[in-house]
């Protein structure tokens, strides 16, 4: 090789450490988050075993957080990078910890210090009970606690309780569940958490055929058998309650639309209390014979109905089409 084409070789070759620090800083840039990447707001829920961890974790699910039940400390940073990236998809992240995992306290301690540093708007949220309550709920639910060992159940309760001391002190809000039940517990998270703005619900309205059974998740049910069955009428017979022709036969009913509407404001009274009591998910059972045309037709009106009021709603027809 001639000392000219060495020559050129090496300048098209790339130099050395430079080379790598660019190829490095390439992969790096393609990894980044945006800088205009909006940052996730990050709960962290943590606290005696038994004090209901799961209870909160649930109540923040249903008010639109992304949880994620027992996660490594070590992967929490990262699981707030994967939420930056989301392009806001995921906007508010909901962790539980507890001290199943091993090293709990140094990689969590570590965790915490890296998103410090990343500025990323954290809170704690620790669930504290008395050892008794503790104790009596292990015994209710005869499973051990989980740093009992081969001893008693008072004996994981200390263990634990000196383990999370720390954290405890570092809560942001601490919640005793001693004498609360979880309605109550719930009631404190949406004061925490759901801000001004009214707990969500959703409903599902699902036709049914009472010939086929009372659907075995219905909240309430509605039985429309009081009228008139457009199944007896030959023209209308093979159509269901989705045909305009069948649900006009059944409002034109006397009573139909009177019955829609009293139901209706009845639904806003329930879905009051329902918020009220931290419920989320309501299933209404609309019936008739055989689940075809009166209950169909109803359904179809009364999920109308919720969605106008600002209920999030999803129309089912379990049994239409089965005979």
């Amino acid at each position: 090789m001639s000392d000219s084409e060495r020559q050129d070789r090496q300048e098209d070759a790339p130099q050395g450490a430079e080379a790598t620090e660019g190829t490095q800083e390439d992969t790096t840039m393609e990894t980044a988050v945006a800088p205009d990447a909006a940052i996730p707001e990050l709960v962290i829920i943590s606290g005696m075993s038994g004090a209901g961890r799961s209870t909160a974790a649930k109540c923040l699910e249903d008010l639109g957080w992304f949880v994620v039940d027992n996660l490594p400390p070590a992967l929490i940073p990262t699981m707030v990078e994967l939420g930056a990236r989301s392009q806001g998809n995921v906007a508010r992240i909901a962790v539980v910890v507890d001290v199943r995992g091993r090293r709990f306290f140094d990689n969590l301690r570590e965790s915490l210090a890296d998103l410090e540093s990343k500025n990323v708007t954290r809170r704690i949220v620790f669930l504290e009970s008395s050892d008794e309550v503790l104790v009596r709920r292990f015994e209710s639910v005869r499973r051990p606690h989980p740093l009992q060992g081969d001893g008693r159940i008072v004996d994981g309760i200390d263990a634990e309780r000196e383990l999370l001391r720390e954290l405890r002190g570092d809560a942001d809000l601490v919640i005793d569940t001693s004498s609360l039940n979880v309605h109550e517990l719930r009631a404190k998270m949406d004061a925490q958490f759901a801000g001004e703005e009214e707990p969500e619900l959703r409903a599902t309205v699902m036709s049914f055929g009472f010939k086929y059974g009372l659907p075995v998740d219905a909240d309430l049910v509605v039985d429309m058998r009081f009228l008139p069955n457009p199944h007896w009428v030959p023209e209308l017979r093979p159509y269901t309650g989705l045909n305009e022709e069948v649900a006009a036969y059944v409002f034109n009913q006397p009573g139909a639309k009177e019955f829609l509407d009293r139901y209706a404001e009845l639904l806003q009274l329930i879905a009051a209390g329902y918020r009220r009591e931290g419920k989320r998910y309501v299933t209404i059972a609309v019936g008739c014979t055989g689940g075809k045309h009166r209950s169909v037709a109803t359904s179809e009106k009364l999920a109308a109905r919720l969605a106008s009021q600002g209920v999030e709603t999803v129309v089912v027809h379990r049994d239409m089409g089965r005979e």
